[in-house]
């Protein structure tokens, strides 16, 4: 539920000219018309940018449409706002309990609003201290109790499903480890049997030629005796006499 802050009817005629802009946007917002809401949200923060009810209505009409950031922006120069306005109240001696209680339940209403947002974006985290604040400055708001219970649990659960992913991510992540591992020695086991093979090869290869140079040899030695041989048939048994 996003809560609304109503403009006060009270000021001078120019305070009067940007509270109209609020009210007028407060009714476009109830018909739904958000974007014309905004609109006149815009002019009455352009007139008076220290009108926090300005900002706080410009964030909601934000929120509704689906702007989650530019919603909890407008949600935060508000809450800076009440803030400084609550510490001053306090400080002052004189300043009625009423103006401050007014002013906590606003506050606690911005908080309360920007916990919805973050609780809408599933920023759980951030979503359990929006409405830890708002129920510090009004603790009787059963609804941001509610909102706050759900978050927590919600947060717990996110915090389990992210502690499950990582878990998988570190088992998937460790057995592709160990499969790179595996395939670097399959790579190593395969380039020592290649290199032993190459290495068999050469040896053989050595080998035959010294085999074929070995019988080349064999063989010019066999053609010269067969040359000798011949050589000795064709020549004379007796010397050949001097024809004096």
């Amino acid at each position: 539920m996003i809560c609304m802050i109503a403009a006060s009817m009270t000021g001078a005629f120019a305070q009067r000219s940007d509270r109209s802009f609020i009210r007028k946007g407060n009714r476009m917002f109830e018909d739904s018309l958000f974007i014309k809401a905004e609109e006149n949200y815009l002019k009455a923060v352009d007139m008076n940018p220290e009108l926090y009810e300005g900002t706080y209505n410009l964030g909601n009409s934000y929120t509704a449409q689906q702007k989650p950031n530019e919603a909890v922006e407008q949600y935060r120069k508000t809450a800076n706002a009440l803030e400084l306005k609550k510490k001053e109240l306090m400080e002052n001696p004189e300043a009625s309990p009423k103006e401050l209680n007014r002013c906590k339940e606003d506050l606690a209403k911005t908080y309360h609003n920007t916990g919805v947002v973050y609780h809408m974006c599933e920023q759980y985290d951030k979503a359990v201290e929006s409405y830890k604040q708002a129920l510090r400055n009004n603790p009787q708001d059963d609804e941001t109790r509610y909102n706050l219970i759900l978050a927590q649990r919600m947060l717990q659960q996110q915090q389990q499903d992210q502690q499950q992913q990582d878990q998988q991510q570190d088992q998937q992540q460790d057995q592709q480890d160990q499969q790179q591992d595996q395939q670097q020695q399959e790579q190593q086991e395969q380039q020592q049997q290649e290199q032993e093979q190459q290495e068999q090869q050469q040896d053989m290869s050595q080998e035959n030629a010294e085999q074929i140079l070995e019988a080349a040899m064999q063989d010019e030695k066999d053609v010269q005796e067969r040359v000798q041989e011949q050589l000795m048939k064709v020549q004379p048994k007796k010397p050949l006499e001097k024809d004096w």
